[in-house]
């Protein structure tokens, strides 16, 4: 299948920029609060999209709904904010990726479910905003993906209809996202992954194993 968007929209953590180590690193902390040993990123890796929820299940094997989780969320996020951009970094063939696109014409985008907070200094530090089309947070619309809210709403900040969007993302949700919105959605093979590690069972127009692949699958006759 060839895709020809006008815009491309992606999912931040694990699909353009694997953020695991900083993340790691702000579980790790909450661990050795409990006097418990670090463990290797690894062990966080396909938990990495779920957030504070998602590393806290990891490290201490607890819930929200577990007694003291408010107050071992808190520790997370502090140490995550002091940290969120030291090791995080584009994923291999990202920035050739996004210049490629640029160099052609094809808008590019960010929708995340990560909040503003968090993601505004990141965008920053990897110096992202200026060539980004819209940047849309967690906190940006009442619902977050699955929902298409804000992927709907990076459409319409990018100023293109949601037929001239494709989005890319590393976990179902992304993909549940982008086809309620109404868009051609991709599956990117190296990220996370999540919950449900195969993305062959997600139902994506298009599974990529590369950034360099999802450039390939692009018409450029057809895309501006």
């Amino acid at each position: 299948m060839k895709l020809h968007p006008a815009c491309v929209l992606f999912d931040l953590d694990g699909t353009l920029v694997d953020t695991a180590p900083d993340l790691a690193y702000a579980a790790n902390q909450v661990r050795i609060e409990q006097g418990l040993t670090p463990l290797p990123v690894s062990d966080y890796r396909s938990s990495a999209s779920g957030g504070a929820r998602g590393m806290l299940k990891v490290a201490l094997d607890i819930e929200p709904e577990h007694v003291g989780y408010a107050e071992r969320k808190e520790s997370f996020l502090h140490h995550y904010r002091s940290h969120l951009a030291h090791d995080s970094r584009l994923f291999p063939g990202v920035a050739d990726l996004l210049q490629r696109l640029q160099r052609h014409g094809i808008r590019w985008g960010i929708v995340t479910n990560k909040v503003s907070s968090l993601t505004q200094p990141l965008i920053d530090a990897l110096d992202l905003r200026r060539q980004a089309a819209c940047i849309v947070c967690g906190d940006c619309t009442p619902n977050p993906k699955p929902a298409p809210d804000p992927i709907l709403l990076a459409a319409q900040q990018s100023g293109f209809a949601a037929r001239d969007c494709i989005y890319v993302g590393d976990d179902l949700r992304d993909i549940q996202a982008g086809a309620a919105a109404g868009m051609r959605t991709v599956a990117a093979a190296w990220g996370y992954l999540g919950l449900h590690p195969n993305p062959h069972d997600w139902s994506a127009d298009v599974v990529v194993d590369t950034p360099a692949e999802l450039f390939e699958m692009i018409d450029l006759r057809r895309a501006a």
